[in-house]
């Protein structure tokens, strides 16, 4: 083996390792993520004298309520899913007209194929109602509402149920009123115009204002960016990484030095 071949070794070698590293840092850095919202605790552990700080953040509780159809439903029913909710009432004349309307032309826009005969992709993204008037909003008026504005029920639910319930998964699950600025809401009757988005993990990550089209449209970009990241608790892989990189570090030096003595006494001869 002359020096040609060495070096055609270590190009081999190399460049495949120096393209993998720079894609995977490139790509790490390429794509902010919608951020968390709603921290639980702060977890502190010591690994290997370092001191490093985890944030477990707040998943949404579930809620079992009566949709549209009639059917009781869990939000934990919806497994997979990116969701998208917000809050109304059928009785409502100005706000909430705007808000369905908006929120069935986000559900139109999940076309299979970007064609519009085909019926909407359900897979990806569950919408959600909740009514905050629901001793007015029965299941039939709910059902009136939803055909009114064309739903497709395979993917949006219009909630109701008992009014304590309701308020208490408003403020005390989704905090809704601590991220609102249009207006302060009211406890008593939870009138807001925000869209809340929460990952398949049940995570709040983010708060839009529905009735402007720019906030709309950072939320359908950031549902896509859902889409798009990896489970939190993946499979772990067979092997460590970084012994794994160590290992191959010090075999390629040993093969290198193998190879310069070879050629050192093949000189010689």
């Amino acid at each position: 083996m002359n020096k040609k071949a060495l070096v055609a070794i270590c190009i081999a070698v190399f460049i495949p390792l120096g393209s993998y590293l720079l894609v995977k840092f490139a790509s790490d850095d390429a794509v902010v993520l919608p951020r968390h919202y709603l921290p639980d605790s702060i977890v502190n552990t010591v690994r290997d004298g370092k001191v490093t700080s985890d944030t477990v953040w707040h998943k949404v509780g579930n809620i079992r309520l009566q949709n549209q159809l009639g059917d009781t439903v869990n939000l934990y029913d919806i497994n997979g899913k990116i969701i998208v909710a917000d809050f109304f009432f059928t009785s409502c004349a100005y706000v909430c007209p705007k808000l369905t309307a908006n929120m069935a032309k986000l559900q139109q826009s999940f076309l299979k194929g970007g064609d519009p005969m085909d019926k909407p992709d359900t897979s990806i993204v569950q919408f959600v109602s909740f009514t905050i008037d629901p001793e007015r909003d029965s299941v039939r008026a709910l059902k009136a509402y939803a055909d009114k504005y064309k739903v497709n029920h395979d993917n949006w639910w219009m909630l109701t149920g008992p009014k304590d319930t309701i308020y208490n998964f408003i403020f005390q699950e989704l905090k809704v009123d601590k991220y609102d600025s249009t207006a302060v809401i009211d406890p008593n009757f939870a009138h807001t115009q925000r869209f809340v988005l929460l990952d398949k993990n049940f995570n709040v990550r983010g708060f839009y204002n529905g009735l402007d089209t720019i906030s709309l449209a950072q939320m359908s970009k950031d549902i896509g960016l859902l889409m798009l990241e990896k489970e939190t608790n993946p499979e772990p892989l067979p092997f460590d990484p970084l012994q794994m990189g160590v290992f191959f570090v010090i075999t390629l030096i040993i093969v290198i030095i193998a190879i310069s003595i070879l050629f050192r006494k093949r000189d010689k001869h």
